[in-house]
C-alpha cells in the first residue's frame, strides 16, 4: 500500500461519522453455589474415584506404609518410587527399612530429572506421591507437584499411589481454594487427577493407560 492509499483509507476513518456504542444489557450473576456433601464427602468421593477405575483404600496416619506394603505384594511391585525428603517418604523409609520381606524395593526420586528419566519410564513399576487434598463433588485429587515430587512421578510409573488426608477433603475445589487460602501463594502447576490415565478413540472405545499411569490407588489417611 503505498502513501496516498493509506492516507485516504485514514482520511475515510476520520470522517466516518461517530455515535456512542449501544448499551447492551449486562448478563446476571449465575444462580450457582458451591456443593456441600457434608458427612457423606468421602463416601461421595470414595465412590467417584472407584467408577474410574482407582482403589481407595483408609488407613491410619501411623499404619498406612504397612497396609500400603500389603496393597504392592498383592500386585508384585518390586520396585517403588518415591520421595525421601517430604515427611511421607522420611515416614516411609523408616517403617519399611533396609529389609524387603516382601515389600517393594524403594527406589529415592533424589537427583535431577535428566538423570531420573531412565527410572522414571522404565525403572519402577509404581510411584508414590503426596497430594494437597481431595474434591468429593468429582472424585478427584488435587496435586501441587514440587522439585522435590515433580509431575513426572504421578504422570510415567505404570501405577501412582496418592495419599490424602481424610480432613483435606473438601466438597468441591472452589471451597478446597477457600479453605487453604490459595489465593496468598498460587501454584504454578496444579493437577486434578480423577482416576487412571485413559483416552478414547474416534469410536468411543475407552483405554486405560495409554498416555500415563494404568492404575491409581487412592490412601485415605483418617485422623
Amino acid at each position: 500500500m503505498n502513501d496516498t492509499a493509506r492516507a485516504a483509507i485514514l482520511a475515510r476513518l476520520r470522517a466516518a461519522p461517530r455515535s456512542p456504542a449501544p448499551a447492551y444489557p449486562r448478563p446476571g450473576t449465575p444462580a450457582w453455589a458451591p456443593p456441600v456433601h457434608g458427612s457423606e464427602r468421602l463416601a461421595r468421593f470414595t465412590a467417584l474415584l472407584e467408577a474410574a477405575h482407582a482403589e481407595v483404600y483408609q488407613a491410619s496416619a501411623t499404619d498406612w506404609p504397612a497396609r500400603l506394603a500389603e496393597l504392592l505384594e498383592q500386585k508384585a511391585v518390586a520396585r517403588l518410587l518415591y520421595a525421601p525428603t517430604t515427611p511421607a517418604g522420611r515416614q516411609l523409609a523408616q517403617a519399611w527399612g533396609e529389609a524387603t520381606d516382601g515389600r517393594p524395593r524403594l527406589i529415592a526420586y533424589d537427583r535431577p530429572v535428566e538423570a531420573m528419566k531412565e527410572t522414571l519410564v522404565s525403572g519402577v513399576e509404581a510411584a508414590l506421591t503426596g497430594t494437597l487434598g481431595g474434591i468429593a463433588h468429582t472424585g478427584s485429587l488435587v496435586l501441587w507437584p514440587t522439585p522435590d515430587e515433580p509431575r513426572l512421578m504421578s504422570l510415567l510409573p505404570p501405577l501412582h499411589i496418592a495419599l490424602v488426608e481424610e480432613t483435606a477433603i473438601a466438597d468441591s475445589l472452589s471451597a478446597l481454594i477457600a479453605s487453604q487460602h490459595w489465593a496468598k501463594a498460587m501454584p504454578t502447576n496444579a493437577l486434578l487427577i480423577s482416576g487412571p490415565s485413559k483416552t478414547a478413540d474416534i469410536e468411543q472405545t475407552l483405554a486405560y493407560g495409554v498416555h500415563g499411569p494404568k492404575a491409581l490407588i487412592v490412601l485415605v489417611i483418617r485422623p
